[in-house]
């Protein structure tokens, strides 16, 4: 498929990256960005030489949210289809097999701050900015606060939603947004190299772990170790298993086979 609002690239060490290409417009949310990441998330993932997948913005910004330009002139139900939309790429990254990193720099506002939280994981530029800043303009970011309240918990949420403060990038450290902080001069190298090293553990533990982790999130606590126990005992069967515990005791790297 060719895309118009994304770039997509597999550069090296089977790492396949997602560009948000409309610089001009901050990387706000278009329908067809929209349409083209989600399209882009599943075609990575269905990818057998890709396993892990990571995502940026082209020029000053990660993603400024939703192109307002598209807001007037629609119906309840037309309202309800164009948001849902927007945030299945938040949606999909949860149900994909393939971890996502995502990396982040400049501002991380609303839509874009809810990729950015429903990404795996995220690594940012120390002088990014993140906020919930729908609010400010008479909206609010009832879709983006999901992944959001996931890292941050309940209150924390509420006040990030219901304020719009835009905070920086050491609070969201703190506050499990990001796992990882870097010079901005230092982010393309670094983000990739990251993603890189998570593409040379086994595909099939990353796989499960993720899977595992988003099925059973939901789960009461006894019922998630059993949930985890299974996925666990399912691994243990797993070619790469045996050979990641056989390279282990005769101190050589790991082939993996994938199966």
């Amino acid at each position: 498929m060719a895309f118009q609002d994304i770039l997509v690239t597999t550069p090296a060490d089977h790492v396949g990256t997602i560009t948000l290409n409309r610089p001009e417009q901050m990387n706000t949310f278009s329908t067809r960005m929209a349409r083209e990441l989600n399209q882009a998330l599943l075609d990575l993932d269905a990818d057998p030489g890709i396993r892990v997948i990571l995502i940026k913005g082209a020029g000053k910004a990660f993603c400024a949210g939703i192109d307002v330009t598209e807001l007037a002139g629609k119906t309840p139900l037309e309202y309800q289809a164009w948001i849902e939309t927007m945030e299945q790429p938040l949606v999909t990254i949860s149900k994909l097999n393939k971890p996502v990193i995502a990396q982040v720099h400049g501002v991380a506002v609303a839509n874009g701050m809810g990729l950015a939280a429903a990404a795996d994981l995220v690594m940012a530029a120390d002088t990014m900015r993140m906020g919930l800043t729908a609010i400010n303009v008479g909206l609010n970011c009832v879709g983006p606060i999901i992944p959001v309240s996931r890292c941050v918990g309940r209150k924390k949420a509420l006040e990030l939603l219901l304020y719009g403060d835009l905070i920086k990038a050491p609070e969201a450290l703190s506050l499990g947004l990001v796992n990882k902080l870097v010079p901005k001069e230092d982010l393309d190298n670094q983000a990739l190299a990251w993603a890189a090293e998570l593409a040379k553990k086994s595909p099939i533990a990353v796989r499960i772990a993720k899977t595992a982790f988003y099925r059973s999130e939901d789960l009461h606590y006894e019922a998630r170790f059993a949930y985890m126990n299974e996925a666990f005992a399912r691994l243990c069967t797993t070619d790469d298993a045996k050979e990641g515990v056989s390279a282990f005791f005769e101190k050589r790297s790991p082939q993996w086979q994938e199966k």
